[in-house]
C-alpha cells in the first residue's frame, strides 16, 4: 500500500490482508495435519483409530441382533399398523418371523440370532444399539446418510472428517483406505468416502484386489532410473521456479508432500498389502482360501495390518451395486434366508477372527470397530395380503447396529423397538447421535470440528447430534 493511500488503496488492502491472513491459518492446519500432528483433540481419546464394516443392501434387524418373540408366535397373522409404512415396493404381508433362533452368548447372555454363529462367539466384545432410525427408505440416500449424515452426494464422509480431525499417523500410507467388497463398489461409489468440501488430501483411498490395488500409483510402463531421476530434477526446477514467482511456500510444500507420500506408497503399500508374512494359523482363522469368505477375510486381516501401521480409518464394504444378478448385496425382497444365509456367511468367520485378533495383540483397547448397515427390514413379509412371502422390504423406522472397542460397554444392548420390530420405542439414535458418538469415543467434539463452507461452519453432524452417553464406559 502507498504512502498516501486512496479510498480503493485503502480497502484493497484490507480485503487482501484479511484474505492473506485466512489463508496462511489453512496453510499451517494443512502442515499440521499432515505432519501427523493432532489438531483439534478436545479431551483425551478413548480410541486411535477407527475399522467400519458396512454393510450394503439392508440386514435385517429382528434376524440377527434383535429378538421379538411376539412377532414369531404371531407369525402368519395381519399385521396392525398404527400408519401406512414407508417401504420400498408398498406391498404389506403378514407378520413373519425371524428365519433365525435367538439364544443368549457369553457371559453378558447378549441376544444373538444363530445367522452369526462365529461374531456371536465374540458377544462379550460387542456394544448393540437396536434403536437406530434413518430418513430414507431408499438405498442410496440412505448409504450416504450412513456415511456422512446427510440425505446427498458432496458432503465428507465420516472417515474423512476424522482425517482432516486427527491428521495421518503414518508418513507412507494414507490416513483413511476403503476396501470395497470384490463383487464391486456399492452404490453411490466413490460419493461414500468423499471429502466433500474439505481438502482433496482427506478423501478416502480406494484399495482395490491385485497386485496393484491402488490405481495410477506405478507407471505404466517400466522407466530406467536415469529417466527417474531426469524427472524428479525437473519437476524440482519447476517447483523452485513456482516458489520464486508465488513465494506462497506452505502451499507448494502441501503439493511436494503428496507427491513425497505417492513415493513412499510405492513401496509401502505392496509390503502391507502382502499377506504371506501371516501364519497359516491366522489366515484360516480370518477363512482366507475358502471359497465365501475368502474375500472379506482378505479384507479383514488387511484392515489390521493397515491400522497396525498408522492407517487412522479402515472402511471394508459388505455388499456391491444393488440390483446386480446375482444379487450381491443384503437387499433381501425376495428372499431373507436365502440371502442373508450367503452374505452373512461371507462375512461372519473373517468379522469374528477380527475382533478376536484386535483383542490378542492389544488392539482392540485403542480401536473403534464399527458394523452398520443403511436400514433394517420389515417384520411383516414383502407379499400380498394374505401370503407369508419369503422376502422383506425396507425398514427405516428401527434398526441395529453395533460397536466394539475402546471406551465402550461392551456385552450390553441399547434402544427397544416395538414387539414386532417395526419402529423404534425407546431411545432412538439418528446417524448424527451415532456420529457423534464415533467423534467422542476420537477425543473430538462434534460440535467443534467445523469447517468453513459457503458461508457456514459446516459439521459432520449439521446441527443435530447427542452423545450415546449410555453406552460409554
Amino acid at each position: 500500500m502507498s504512502m498516501n493511500p486512496d479510498r480503493r488503496d485503502f480497502l484493497n488492502w484490507g480485503i487482501q490482508s484479511t484474505c492473506a491472513t485466512a489463508f496462511t491459518n489453512l496453510l499451517l492446519q494443512d502442515q499440521v495435519q499432515a505432519s501427523g500432528t493432532s489438531l483439534v483433540t478436545h479431551y483425551p481419546a478413548k480410541a486411535k483409530k477407527v475399522i467400519h464394516i458396512c454393510l450394503v443392501g439392508g440386514m435385517s434387524h429382528i434376524d440377527s441382533f434383535d429378538p421379538k418373540p411376539h412377532l414369531t408366535k404371531n407369525h402368519g397373522k395381519e399385521a396392525q399398523l398404527s400408519e401406512k409404512p414407508d417401504i420400498f415396493f408398498g406391498r404389506v404381508g403378514p407378520l413373519r418371523g425371524a428365519d433365525w433362533k435367538f439364544k443368549p452368548r457369553g457371559k453378558s447372555g447378549l441376544m444373538v440370532s444363530e445367522m452369526f454363529p462365529h461374531i456371536a462367539e465374540q458377544a462379550d466384545k460387542i456394544t448393540v444399539i437396536r434403536s437406530m432410525i434413518t430418513q430414507s427408505a431408499n438405498h442410496t440416500p440412505a448409504l450416504f446418510f450412513e456415511n456422512s449424515g446427510f440425505e446427498f452426494n458432496g458432503y465428507p464422509s465420516v472417515g474423512s472428517w476424522v482425517s482432516y480431525g486427527l491428521g495421518a499417523e503414518s508418513e507412507s500410507l494414507p490416513s483413511y483406505v476403503i476396501l470395497p467388497d470384490g463383487r464391486g463398489d456399492p452404490n453411490g461409489g466413490a460419493s461414500n468416502w468423499s471429502n466433500g468440501f474439505l481438502p482433496a488430501q482427506y478423501q478416502g483411498v480406494r484399495f482395490g484386489k491385485g497386485e496393484n490395488p491402488i490405481r495410477d500409483l506405478f507407471p505404466a510402463r517400466e522407466i530406467s532410473g536415469n529417466e527417474e531421476l531426469q524427472s524428479r530434477q525437473l519437476l524440482n526446477r519447476l517447483n523452485n521456479k513456482h516458489h520464486k514467482k508465488t513465494q506462497i511456500d506452505d502451499l507448494l510444500e502441501a503439493r511436494i508432500r503428496s507427491y513425497e507420500l505417492a513415493a513412499k506408497m510405492q513401496l509401502s503399500v505392496p509390503e502391507v498389502t502382502d499377506l504371506g508374512g501371516e501364519t497359516e494359523q491366522t489366515k484360516e482363522m480370518y477363512g482366507i482360501g475358502k471359497d465365501l469368505t475368502d474375500d472379506c477375510g482378505k479384507r479383514c486381516l488387511l484392515g489390521r495390518r493397515l491400522l497396525e501401521q498408522g492407517v487412522r480409518f479402515v472402511q471394508i464394504f459388505s455388499g456391491g451395486p444393488i440390483g446386480g444378478s446375482p444379487r450381491a448385496s443384503w437387499d433381501a425382497h425376495e428372499n431373507v434366508k436365502e440371502n442373508h444365509g450367503k452374505e452373512a456367511t461371507r462375512i461372519d468367520k473373517p468379522i469374528a477372527a477380527l475382533l478376536a485378533d484386535l483383542e490378542r495383540r492389544g488392539m482392540l483397547d485403542e480401536t473403534l470397530v464399527l458394523f452398520t448397515t443403511e436400514f433394517g427390514r420389515t417384520p411383516f413379509a414383502q407379499s400380498d395380503k394374505g401370503k407369508v412371502g419369503p422376502g422383506r422390504d425396507h425398514n427405516k423406522g428401527g434398526f441395529s447396529i453395533w460397536m466394539a472397542g475402546a471406551g465402550l460397554k461392551p456385552g450390553i444392548s441399547h434402544g427397544v423397538t416395538d414387539e414386532i420390530g417395526w419402529k423404534t420405542a425407546e431411545d432412538p439414535v439418528t446417524w448424527q447421535d451415532f456420529h457423534a458418538t464415533v467423534m467422542h469415543l476420537l477425543g473430538m467434539n462434534h460440535k467443534k470440528l467445523t469447517f468453513y463452507h459457503n458461508g457456514i461452519e459446516r459439521r459432520l453432524t449439521n446441527v443435530h447430534g447427542k452423545l450415546i452417553s449410555e453406552i460409554l464406559a
